[in-house]
């Protein structure tokens, strides 16, 4: 049995695929450690899988300005610090990092202690973390027809973000009732991320009357401490400010609007789930818009720019009463899902640890 260190904290879709490969490691007969943030969406997660083990290492975003900039880096240097200890008390198979501000420590303290260092990036653009952690990374999971300039092929899979075992499509009834959803409404759910979306909390609050007269059920997955804020002008949708069940959640919606994050789009393929795309204006190199470009080029759905909510609300409903278009969505969408990404990287971690080849070595530039 080897053990392996896993750093996917900070996101819900950072967090999700780390505990998707912890237990198909486990399923292999292999430990692990996850490697999470302080926040609060990840002690959530976390508490959902007592079998797994966890554990929480100091780490900030990166922030201008002085006060920020020193935060991040005394953080870093923690954390660099705690992953050392944890590496030598584990002795560690490989390290493998989902991105995010958690990584940057690990990386960095598995590459000091000589241990193999596995990166996965899930976004259509790779992000900050895997560009700079790539120059000394044994292997680069990066999403089918996604490249990195200079990347050595040798370093260089393809493989699809891993889905937790647990999000399936489930039979509607039954995912209604575990959600006191009236399965003989047409049921629009609406997803922010796991932080919520303020904008399209309130677009679902401005568009609520209209979708009521409709005859059209609204559930809203607000973000932490956002349900409250929404007040009784919202009093006619379901409001979680968190979801559990993501996969009841999914299979219950004849249609969602969601933020393009790349592991709501895993899942909403999983889940074979049509879905409007309103992308994150402010994220990161601008990865969400080239993560919904790619979802709607596949044909699971369309995309709204956030400047023009204004024509979401018509074209939901119009989706909605559409069930042939519907039907074609949830149908491309089997398509766009990728089974086989978890077994992939499985296979390939489970033979990382052997010596690598002279040609690997750092011949890498940064993109």
């Amino acid at each position: 049995m080897k053990h392996y260190l896993i750093s996917c904290g900070g996101t819900g879709g950072h967090l999700a695929p780390g505990i998707a490969l912890a237990e198909g490691l486990a399923s292999r007969g292999h430990g692990t450690t996850l490697l999470v943030s302080g926040k609060k969406i990840d002690a959530r997660l976390a508490a959902k899988y007592p079998a797994l083990k966890f554990a929480t290492v100091p780490a900030a975003p990166f922030a201008r300005g002085p006060v920020g900039l020193a935060k991040f880096v005394c953080q870093q240097w923690r954390g660099l610090s705690f992953s050392l200890r944890l590496i030598r008390a584990t002795r560690p198979a490989a390290v493998v990092a989902f991105g995010g501000f958690t990584a940057g420590p690990v990386a960095f303290a598995a590459r000091l202690a000589g241990v193999p260092v596995a990166l996965h990036e899930a976004n259509r653009v790779p992000g900050r973390a895997t560009r700079v952690l790539a120059r000394f990374a044994r292997r680069v999971y990066l999403p089918p027809g996604v490249t990195l300039r200079g990347l050595n092929d040798a370093v260089r899979r393809h493989a699809a973000l891993p889905v937790r075992a647990e999000i399936v499509r489930r039979p509607r009834a039954e995912a209604c009732a575990r959600l006191g959803l009236d399965p003989a409404s047409k049921i629009l759910v609406v997803l922010g991320g796991s932080q919520g979306a303020t904008a399209l909390n309130d677009w679902m609050r401005r568009e609520l009357p209209v979708f009521v007269a409709a005859g059209v059920q609204l559930c809203c997955v607000t973000g932490p401490g956002k349900a409250t804020a929404l007040g009784t002008g919202a009093g006619g949708a379901v409001l979680l400010e968190f979801c559990d069940d993501m996969a009841a959640l999914l299979s219950a919606a004849d249609l969602v609007v969601s933020r393009a994050g790349a592991g709501s789009i895993a899942e909403l393929a999983r889940c074979a789930t049509p879905a409007l795309l309103v992308p994150f204006p402010h994220a990161a190199d601008n990865h969400q818009q080239a993560n919904a470009a790619w979802f709607a080029q596949g044909g699971g759905g369309l995309v709204v720019d956030q400047r023009e909510l204004e024509k979401l609300g018509p074209l939901a409903r119009a989706l909605l009463v559409d069930d042939a278009q519907l039907a074609r969505f949830r149908a491309n969408l089997r398509q766009l899902d990728r089974p086989g990404a978890l077994g992939l990287i499985l296979d390939d971690l489970e033979s990382l640890n052997q010596p690598a080849p002279a040609s690997v070595a750092m011949h890498f530039t940064l993109a």
